[in-house]
């Protein structure tokens, strides 16, 4: 679960994308039409949710609160150990996220809570079968990342979809119209970066501006033929009429990990 969330007055926030996933690499395919590069994009993420609760890394979050001028006036660091665990009942994506501190920000002399902000590298889920149909994509001009071609595709909402993300506010949600780019390296269907925002203001409710940037790298495991493509930096920008928040989230030291149990069940007497 995606999720932000900030006091201001009183008035707590909170955002959250309905899954998290990461993405993995799979055989090459030719570059072509939009339609062929969306059709692998959403078959490598729906390949990734049935692997990706197989990996476990260290997050560590940096929160700041921005002055009129766009400058750090308060700022804190943590680091957790992270991992997420999937599960699809009934054909609904739900998530559970693992967060264990390794070292958690000490409060301030303030004690006014900072943004807290969870799973940003799950905005990919626009790319998944279960939220494709609610966006419209745009095929953009080429875009290299690191020296390397990547096709970027554009998307849009379609309101009254369903959406991966929405603000819940005093026991009401609302879905959020999310917007964007995204990298997608032309042969896999890989993405390699993605950029969204919030398609209308809701400044009715307190949320004036809502951006955020999430970097791929591609990270190899021995024990598996395929590459696999983690999160491996996300940023989030929120701002309100009088706040301005920035939060960065490094990933790394990713390592694979498998659970198994038995259950029996004793004879009655």
């Amino acid at each position: 679960m995606v999720t932000w969330t900030h006091i201001e007055s009183g008035l707590r926030k909170c955002v959250w994308l309905a899954a998290c996933a990461w993405l993995i690499c799979g055989s090459a395919q030719a570059d072509d039409s939009l339609d062929d590069l969306l059709a692998r994009t959403s078959q490598q993420t729906s390949l990734f949710l049935e692997q990706f609760s197989e990996a476990k890394c260290t997050e560590k979050v940096t929160q700041e609160k921005l002055n009129k001028d766009g400058k750090v006036e308060r700022d804190a660091e943590s680091t957790y150990d992270y991992l997420v665990i999937l599960s699809n009942s009934g054909g609904e994506l739900s998530l559970n996220e693992s967060r264990l501190a390794q070292r958690e920000a000490k409060p301030d002399k303030q004690k006014t809570p900072l943004l807290v902000t969870n799973g940003f590298a799950t905005l990919f889920l626009v790319f998944h079968p279960y939220y494709a149909g609610s966006f419209q994509f745009t095929a953009l001009d080429d875009s290299p990342i690191n020296g390397h071609r990547m096709r970027t595709v554009g998307f849009e909402h379609i309101r009254g979809k369903r959406s991966p993300a929405a603000l819940s506010l005093r026991g009401r949600e609302y879905p959020l119209e999310l917007s964007g780019r995204a990298w997608i390296d032309p042969q896999s269907g890989s993405i390699a970066k993605i950029v969204t925002t919030i398609g209308n203001s809701m400044e009715d409710v307190g949320l004036k501006t809502l951006d955020s940037e999430v970097d791929y790298a591609p990270v190899p495991f021995r024990s598996l033929p395929n590459t696999f493509w983690f999160p491996a930096k996300a940023t989030v920008e929120v701002g309100t009429p009088r706040q301005h928040w920035r939060n960065t989230h490094v990933f790394s030291d990713f390592k694979l990990f498998s659970v198994s149990t038995e259950e029996k069940v004793a004879d009655s007497k």
